[in-house]
């Protein structure tokens, strides 16, 4: 599952058939002593058929109810204790009778039904016990077509003519299959699964597998039953399944896979992208892994309304539209890119997830972490021209190492008991944490061996469960490296290092004292017993900045290590590439010689990055003065590169929002126009011949910085594109809409938002919506903004993006932040029911209140959470505190010695 939404990025149901249960001892899910334990499924032979409010005559009004009936619910099993009782998962469902029937037996009707809601839960009672030996489940139960974006839900649309009408989709992953219909919802519990859909005949039916029959149904001519093949043994969380209207464009992979991309009506033309990515990447991953795609058919589906980026079932992917949908003529050059990173990410669980299952939600990370990592591979491969392992860097690595450096993280394997707890760790830990452990890995490891050994793992796994070991050992043997012992250090423990470097020259050779120790966002570590890592370290030099002069593994608290033919004009670099997943901290004379490579951009693009990156992660700790910082952010005026300034912009956003609690935010300000200025005048407003992806990626970037900070040539014709936009004279590319909305919208009054509102209302396609949504913060009024906050939570916002508009407003300046902040509170009751045990309501809090910079904040956001108990989001509030109380230190530590820097770089030559 994708959980990430871009720059600010599910659905099933089945008929439940065979299992391949017992439960691990001590697994929470699976009724612990009780009876499951006792039960084993096999075979598959049953099937859930769906009969609903979806058979009303008014086609406009199906599934406008929320009560729906499923029958025919059947689960082959095999008892293996005798027992009176049967425990399962259940949630938000209502059993109307329940039988078992032994084999050549007599049907046994269950004699009560007692629910443990808490614990989603239902124990069925039988009279008399069931005896060892194979039969058959039967259940008839009534369950409910949510709102909440999780279980077996409704998704709202809006038809071609204006009409609003309802799909019903499913979300299943991590412990929701268990609110479409009665099972054993663990991972490691697999089943077969025989689905039969009985919907109206004028909507699309798809399941996980291939339709294999389609007849009327007897009892009602607007109704017909869909019947779908087996599917491969997998877990409840995989099973999908997705009644509505929907076009489609089809291909076939260069290995025989049928490909289809299912869009909204009318907007078939919006999936071909999609499509393409898709029809190249399965054959990418077969020949990657040496393992063909086990299904006859994938499915890609845009649902409407969806709390997630995308969801793996298996067979049928299912998207956030503007994951999946692609304008040729009105979608980003972002938009492309993401699109192109979620179905390559997707694409991979087939194998990676859904092939070989986690073995329990500890092992998450591996499935996500995995994903997250070989989405970037299978990119550089389909869009070279993409440069997408250096975004990597700015988009998951660093992204990862900020929040592991608080004292609040986690370890990247979790221990989850109850699976209220799995939400939570759909975090960054997981996923880019996770991915850039794997990039290290695979780094050290090699291409060739990382290869055998995934083979090895996924043919010897295949259709069963694995955790993290079972992966280490097979790359072991393939590598015949310590991967085991190395690794585990990595994700058994919180945190990373620093590795400290100061160096000696000795004659014609270079001597480098290397220490690690941990590193911590609130400064050196200084705890009694400080833990280490098993750190694969490179190291280049100026001679060949691409390639490792030396590597070693450093296993110990330091090492000495001698470098020959290092001459004393050459610089030391560590970590080229910045592949390995920690922060460096050089001697001064080995920063000194280093910096030159910046200006002269004989450092690597993504080496460049990382050295910025730490410098100013260093400062935030309080290891080095800010001031020092910004003196190397001006070395970055000849950069060409689009994801050095892209990494640069939002380090000088973190420092902006630091200083709005400061009188002198218009100098920090005046310090973005000054640095981006020149390469806005490079670049220009209008795409050149010959210009690419990156290109345009970076004109956004620029402008929307400029125009955000004031910049008034900018500002000027930003308004000038705006208006003939909206008048419909020029329409704005599709790579300038963000930063025009954005500026305009900045400097703005209240005709310019209402002339926002109307777009956003005529938009047809999600991506301009969002568009909109993102940028409607950055309002300055304060009766403006509370109309933003209120737009947020109308019809006209879809559930999953009111996040985006309440964090945009949050952070767009300190008015912003205190009335998002109060919005909050003051709609908490709403907020929560709609998003309580997903990651959004983490999502909700961090951008509402991350950037505090004041003590006392940091114990009102404490003490509201006290008292409106977000149990999915617990860590997130403590990280946030945490943030707020860092963000307070470093703003008293630091902010006198800026404005000071800031005042004097401009102060008229004595």
């Amino acid at each position: 599952m994708l959980w990430r939404l871009p720059s600010v990025a599910a659905g099933r149901e089945s008929s439940c058939s065979d299992s391949h249960v017992v439960p691990k001892p001590g697994f929470p899910l699976g009724g612990g002593q009780g009876a499951v334990n006792m039960i084993r499924d096999t075979a598959s032979d049953g099937g859930i058929s769906v009969l609903d409010s979806i058979s009303t005559e008014d086609h406009t009004e199906r599934f406008n109810t929320t009560s729906l009936k499923f029958v025919r619910f059947a689960v082959s099993e095999e008892v293996t204790q005798a027992t009176n009782q049967i425990v399962m998962n259940c949630a938000d469902i209502d059993i109307i009778t329940a039988s078992f029937a032994p084999d050549g037996g007599d049907e046994i009707n269950a004699t009560g039904f007692n629910y443990q809601n808490e614990d989603e839960k239902v124990t069925l009672s039988f009279p008399s016990a069931l005896q060892k030996g194979s039969g058959t489940l039967k259940i008839d139960f009534v369950g409910e077509l949510n709102d909440k974006m999780k279980g077996f839900y409704r998704s709202k649309y809006t038809t071609p003519s204006g009409e609003t009408r309802y799909a019903a989709v499913t979300q299943f992953e991590a412990t929701d299959a268990r609110r479409a219909f009665p099972c054993w919802d663990e991972p490691a519990i697999k089943a077969t699964f025989d689905i039969a859909l009985i919907v109206p005949k004028d909507r699309v039916a798809l399941s996980n597998m291939n339709v294999i029959d389609r007849k009327p149904y007897p009892d009602d001519e607007n109704l017909v039953e869909v019947k779908f093949a087996t599917t491969p043994i997998m877990s409840t969380y995989l099973v999908a399944f997705v009644i509505g209207e929907y076009d489609f464009v089809e291909s076939q992979s260069s290995d025989g896979i049928m490909v289809r991309v299912y869009t909204p009506v009318g907007k078939a033309e919006q999936g071909k992208f999609a499509l393409e990515v898709a029809t190249k990447t399965l054959p990418f991953y077969k020949d990657y892994f040496s393992v063909p795609y086990p299904l006859p058919k994938i499915d890609l589906i845009a649902i409407a309304d969806f709390a997630a980026g995308a969801m793996e079932n298996w067979g049928l992917v299912t998207y956030r539209e503007t994951a999946l949908l692609i304008d040729p003529k009105n979608s980003c050059s972002s938009s492309r890119q993401w699109v192109a990173l979620v179905v390559g990410h997707e694409l991979a669980h087939q194998w990676f997830g859904n092939l070989v299952t986690m073995e329990w939600w500890t092992h998450l990370w591996l499935n996500e972490g995995f994903a997250s990592w070989i989405e970037y591979l299978c990119v550089d491969h389909c869009f070279p021209e993409y440069e997408i392992w250096t975004q990597f860097v700015s988009a998951d690595y660093t992204r990862a190492l900020d929040l592991d450096a608080l004292d609040s993280s986690h370890p990247i394997e979790v221990n989850v008991g109850h699976p209220s707890e799995v939400d939570e760790i759909f975090d960054a830990i997981s996923y880019s944490k996770g991915a850039s452990v794997i990039r290290m890995l695979h780094n050290y490891i090699g291409d060739e061996d990382f290869r055998k050994g995934m083979n090895a793992y996924l043919l010897k796994f295949q259709h069963k469960n694995a955790s993290t070991e079972d992966l280490w050992d097979s790359l072991e043997q393939a590598s015949g490296k310590p991967i085991a012992a190395v690794m585990s250090s990595w994700t058994k423990q919180m945190g990373f290092p620093i590795i400290v470097v100061d160096q000696e020259q000795q004659g014609d050779d270079r001597v480098l004292k290397i220490l690690q120790k941990k590193f911590c966002a609130s400064g050196p570590h200084n705890g009694e017993s400080c833990p280490s890592w098993m750190v694969p370290i490179s190291i280049c030099t100026s001679e060949d900045p691409k390639c490792s002069k030396l590597k070693i593994l450093l296993d110990k608290a330091e090492t000495t290590v001698t470098l020959s033919g290092v001459g004393p004009d050459q610089w030391i670099k560590i970590n080229p590439g910045t592949v390995g997943f920690y922060r460096i901290q050089y001697s001064s004379s080995m920063l000194e010689s280093l910096l030159p490579g910046i200006r002269d951009l004989s450092l690597q693009p993504v080496d460049r990055l990382g050295l910025q990156n730490d410098l100013f992660s260093l400062s935030r700790a309080g290891m080095i003065s800010t001031v020092e910082v910004l003196k190397l952010m001006e070395a970055f005026v000849n950069e060409p590169n689009y994801t050095v300034w892209s990494d640069l912009s939002c380090n000088l956003g973190v420092l902006s929002s630091l200083l709005s609690h400061t009188e002198f935010h218009e100098e920090i300000r005046e310090f973005i126009r000054d640095l981006f200025s020149p390469i806005g005048l490079r670049l220009g407003w209008d795409s050149k011949p010959g210009e690419g992806h990156l290109d345009a990626l970076l004109r956004g970037l620029v402008l929307g910085k400029l125009g955000k900070a004031g910049h008034k040539p900018t500002l000027e014709e930003a308004r000038r594109r705006f208006k003939e936009h909206v008048d419909g004279k020029q329409v704005l590319p599709a790579d300038l809409r963000s930063p025009v909305y954005l500026t305009v919208l900045k400097h703005g009054d209240s005709t310019t938002l209402d002339t926002m509102l109307k777009l956003h209302k005529q938009a047809d396609m999600q991506e301009e919506k969002n568009r909109i949504e993102r940028v409607l913060g950055a309002i300055s009024a304060p009766d403006l903004i509370q109309k933003v906050l209120n737009f947020a939570l109308s019809e006209e916002v879809r559930p999953q993006d009111t996040v985006s508009v309440i964090g945009g407003v949050a952070g767009s300046s300190k008015q912003g932040r205190k009335a998002a902040w109060k919005f909050v509170r003051d709609n908490w009751e709403e907020l929560y029911n709609r998003y309580q045990g997903g990651f959004l309501i983490s999502r909700l809090i961090k951008l509402t209140v991350d950037g505090f910079a004041i003590d006392k904040m940091a114990a009102e956001v404490k003490s509201f959470f006290e008292s409106h108990p977000a149990p999915a989001a617990e860590r997130t509030v403590q990280q946030c505190c945490e943030n707020i109380l860092l963000n307070a230190a470093w703003l008293k530590r630091d902010a006198d010695d800026i404005h000071q820097y800031l005042l004097q770089r401009n102060a008229p030559p004595v």
